[in-house]
């Protein structure tokens, strides 16, 4: 079947291009596997830096690290003397735009890809770092790298560590590290199919998680919390919103049927973190609406399942641990550069370039 008579598939719905190793989203059953674990298994019981460790060993060039941890540690050291380099990059507004821009400087290591790859980790926490300090007219802090990965990315953008805080971001950073083809994976999976180099390619995918439709939503469901305020106004603000033709911020998904897993994931993430003192009265908050959210879409769209997915305990998690907003979308890069740089490194042993046809529905010469 020529490029003329195939169906064509929407988004590339149900559409299959590559086998992978490092993944698999089950939309049906709500379940998450990330390197042969299903990720309530992994959140809060492994490093972010093991999680990196798996999704990179699988198709590495050279041998990782002996510790990751230190690895990672060192190239925070060697991102934080390329701010220099950046020029104006972190002045944009947008803490996405300045993490696109920041992350075009990351030179391409002599020491080997994988030396890419971390220095490429480490540079994402950094300059996230960086920027949020510096909206807040602040001198970004210098990295510590006898931390973890999380704990000295939080003390970058606060300025302090805190252990318990640091745990429930850590927690995150794991949970979205990876999470089958998405449309950023997928498009530092392309860059990578044509032998550009890694750099690029997480560029690129920065570029495609900036999108509201892909990794934009977890400050606005901020927003919608914020606006009810409390437990008991939250279905008449619900039912309002739905009257107007608005969606719900952190309610459905492209893939899954059922809950999110993420979002159990998140929301145990913040059980811990009361239970270690650091209580959050928007956790109740967010428990209630969910409720209402749920009743609600439930009965408007009996045939379109809409639950709670990452998104919506991704903004009180974030919150609570204490990150701004507007730092939301680029904590998430923080996290999924991991996966990123896997599929980067799976793609160039098992794919080719990726190139699909096109059906051309335009004016023909007369």
């Amino acid at each position: 079947m020529d490029a003329t008579q195939a169906a064509v598939q929407a988004g590339l719905e149900g559409v299959v291009v590559a086998e992978t190793r490092l993944s698999e989203v089950d939309g049906e059953r709500g379940r998450l596997v990330i390197a042969g674990e299903d990720v309530e298994s992994l959140a809060g019981a492994v490093s972010f830096e093991e999680v990196c460790r798996r999704l990179w060993a699988p198709y590495a060039k050279e041998a990782l690290p002996a510790s990751l941890q230190a690895a990672l540690g060192e190239a925070r050291v060697r991102a934080f003397g390329l701010l220099e380099r950046t020029g104006d990059a972190l002045e944009e507004r947008d803490a996405m735009d300045a993490l696109r821009a920041a992350a075009a400087h990351v030179p391409l290591h002599p020491g080997g890809e994988l030396d890419t790859f971390v220095l490429l980790t480490g540079a994402l926490a950094v300059f996230a770092g960086a920027w949020a300090r510096r909206r807040r007219g602040l001198a970004p802090v210098p990295p510590d790298p006898s931390l973890s990965h999380a704990a000295d990315l939080l003390r970058m953008v606060s300025g302090e560590s805190q252990p318990e805080r640091a745990a429930g971001l850590e927690a995150y950073l794991v949970t979205v590290s990876d999470h089958g083809l998405n449309a950023s994976t997928f498009t530092a999976r392309v860059i990578a199919s044509t032998g550009s180099d890694a750099v690029s390619a997480v560029v690129g995918a920065i570029g495609a998680l900036k999108g509201p439709l892909h990794g934009g939503a977890p400050g606005p469901v901020l927003d919608m919390l914020d606006a009810i305020g409390r437990p008991e106004r939250a279905a008449a603000w619900l039912e309002e919103e739905l009257r107007a033709g608005r969606r719900i911020m952190g309610m459905g998904h492209r893939i899954y049927r059922v809950r999110d897993p993420r979002a159990a994931v998140l929301e145990r993430a913040l059980e811990r973190l009361e239970q270690g003192g650091l209580r959050t009265d928007r956790l109740a908050l967010a428990r209630s609406v969910e409720r209402a959210a749920d009743e609600l879409l439930r009965q408007r769209y009996p045939d379109r399942p809409l639950r709670a997915n990452v998104e919506f305990y991704t903004a009180v998690l974030l919150d609570a641990v204490g990150l701004d907003r507007a730092l939301f979308s680029a904590a998430f890069a923080c996290g999924r550069v991991a996966g990123w740089l896997g599929h980067v490194a799976e793609q160039r042993a098992t794919g080719r370039l990726i190139r699909p046809a096109s059906r051309y529905v335009g004016p023909m010469p007369g």
